[in-house]
């Protein structure tokens, strides 16, 4: 079969994944909004209170509207605690009953494609038609943990081999290699080979133009970084619109962008809390890695002028403020890139903080509020 010409052959043939991609907008914001969530955990807290603090999350996202719950792979950051995307889908399936759930994204070189879909199968049985899977070539990790993770002599390899990988795992999702194929008597499960199953609509992550075009040529949905790769935004979301051809799972393109965004009652409040994930990023970027710091730690370190310079350009790309302002600025960014959806992501220090956050911009928008189901 082709590396990439039947990935997105079969995508829409068991029904239902069409009405699964596209979202609502509600209340009076202009595109549906969707949530984020890297799993952070901040200076004395632990991975339990920051895995709890997801479900919370969770919760108040599906009682106010917003349309999905994405949660990332990484790995050997002490500042998340999301290595492990399915495990943590899995909890927040038990704790809600209606939000969307999915990885944004599972990084495919680092597994086996049987193994993805297995676990995304598994999923899926879990909570029909509310699972999402979402796949990065990227390893979600530094190049040493990359290779513990896939074995050193497969890191060139296995990034090349994505769009082979991202077929196979379609496969295997949809049980129907051909005959004579190595594979035609391998069956993930649970999955079709069981009987009739839904299975979740994949969407193709990326910073940069390799998976915008790929997922455009497959006629797949498309999500951005634009949380950490800003500049890039506008080129990616050309190119995918300029490669998109209809498929079975959308007549048209749909783009969702991951947003850095956090609203407090003032915008000096805001701006505090947004400088702790700054700083946990010069600190990442330079080869530091640690739990994301307190607010008074952020305002207290001595940066030099280039880690001044790095942290303000950081800031720019994250639309902080007072509730209005964030609306406004999220208003302001779908204006300009035209997204179909924004998927909000609230890097700072405290649960509670990006907890109020999430609350405030659903309150500023006049999201709907619903009373969470009793669990």
């Amino acid at each position: 079969m082709s590396d990439t010409g039947d990935a997105g052959r079969s995508e829409g043939g068991r029904g239902g994944l069409r009405d699964g991609i596209r979202g609502a907008a509600q209340g009076q914001a202009p595109v549906p909004l969707s949530v984020l969530d890297l799993v952070t955990v901040g200076a004395g807290s632990t991975a339990r209170e920051a895995l709890r603090t997801s479900v919370e999350i969770a919760r108040l996202a599906e009682s106010r509207g917003y349309h999905r719950h994405w949660v990332a792979e990484h790995h050997s950051m002490p500042g998340v605690a999301s290595s492990s995307p399915a495990v943590i889908l899995a909890h927040l399936a038990a704790h809600t009953s209606r939000i969307r759930l999915g990885s944004g994204g599972v990084m495919l070189p680092n597994h086996a494609p049987l193994a993805v879909a297995e676990q995304f199968g598994t999923l899926e049985a879990l909570a029909p038609g509310r699972i999402d899977l979402g796949l990065g070539r990227a390893p979600g990790t530094d190049p040493r943990t990359a290779a513990a993770l896939r074995g050193a002599g497969r890191l060139d390899e296995a990034a090349d081999e994505f769009p082979r990988s991202l077929s196979e795992l379609i496969r295997f999702l949809d049980d129907d290699f051909p005959d004579g194929h190595p594979y035609a008597r391998v069956h993930a499960v649970p999955g079709p080979v069981q009987g009739p199953a839904g299975r979740p609509p994949i969407w193709l992550l990326g910073s940069s133009g390799f998976s915008a075009r790929l997922a455009g040529e497959l006629g797949l949905p498309f999500a951005y970084a634009h949380h950490f790769s800003a500049a890039g935004t506008l080129p990616a979301l050309d190119l995918y619109r300029q490669s998109f051809r209809p498929s079975a799972v959308l007549d048209a393109p749909y783009a969702v962008i991951g947003v850095a965004a956090l609203a407090a009652d003032t915008a000096a409040e805001a701006r505090a809390e947004v400088l702790t994930g700054a700083l946990s990023m010069l600190r990442l970027r330079s080869g530091r890695p640690g739990l994301i710091p307190t607010p008074q730690e952020a305002a207290a370190y001595p940066y030099s002028p280039l880690e001044r310079e790095f942290v303000e350009a950081r800031l720019v790309d994250i639309v902080h403020g007072t509730p209005d302002e964030v609306r406004g600025g999220l208003d302001d960014l779908v204006e300009r890139t035209g997204a179909d959806e924004l998927m909000l992501t609230a890097n700072a220090h405290g649960g509670p903080v990006r907890l109020r956050s999430y609350g405030l911009i659903a309150d500023a928008y006049g999201l709907p509020v619903e009373a969470p189901e009793g669990r």
